[in-house]
């Protein structure tokens, strides 16, 4: 997904308002509802991106679009508002920065897992935790991939902390230790040669 340096005013815009009205869970839903319908249909993203078509006619199809999905009164004007200033390319994005800004506001943060094999309850638990205590976080929702191109292990990203457990990040460690581009901890020597 492309950067959208304007999705974030949108989006704290609209989950003030969804906190007002104690919506926040039901908004983000229909956010991610909302951005899954955009990326899916290129024939719509296509009529929004045409400059030459008017506000008002956007407006419309907007909501319609609304309405048809079922969406609340809040998200139903939010989109139309959104559609008539042209930046109906920003949902995904707008949805993106919503559940970061609900996130925060719940004290929670999501973690991308990837495994080569699913996860079990007692892992997904026993990771929850660990992560939970190193983010500093009451509870960590976790988005797992699994991934059967890994030889094994996982990878865990969250915001900008990546953490590195796979089978291929230790022997690309080993690879580089030996190779002597790491250096040794503090305070250890390197064997002396000769």
């Amino acid at each position: 997904m492309r950067q959208r340096p304007a999705a974030a005013p949108y989006a704290k815009a609209v989950f003030a308002l969804a906190t007002e009205r104690h919506q926040t869970e039901l908004v983000g839903r229909e956010l991610s509802t909302l951005a899954a319908t955009f990326e899916s249909d290129v024939g719509l993203r296509d009529f929004f991106a045409r400059p030459w078509i008017p506000a008002p006619v956007k407006q419309a199809v907007a909501k319609e679009i609304a309405e048809r999905s079922g969406l609340s009164k809040l998200v139903s004007d939010f989109v139309t508002l959104v559609a008539g200033r042209g930046r109906t390319d920003h949902i995904e994005a707008i949805a993106e920065k919503y559940w970061t800004l609900l996130d925060q506001d719940l004290g929670r943060v999501r973690a991308r897992v990837r495994t080569r094999v699913p996860l079990t309850d007692e892992e997904r638990r026993l990771m929850s935790t660990k992560l939970g205590s190193a983010l500093g976080s009451q509870e960590v929702l976790l988005d797992e991939i699994v991934d059967g191109t890994m030889l094994g292990g996982f990878i865990v990203e969250s915001g900008d902390i990546i953490l590195d457990a796979s089978l291929e990040g230790q022997l690309e460690g080993m690879r580089r230790l030996l190779a002597g581009e790491v250096d040794t901890a503090p305070g250890a020597r390197r064997p002396s040669r000769g």
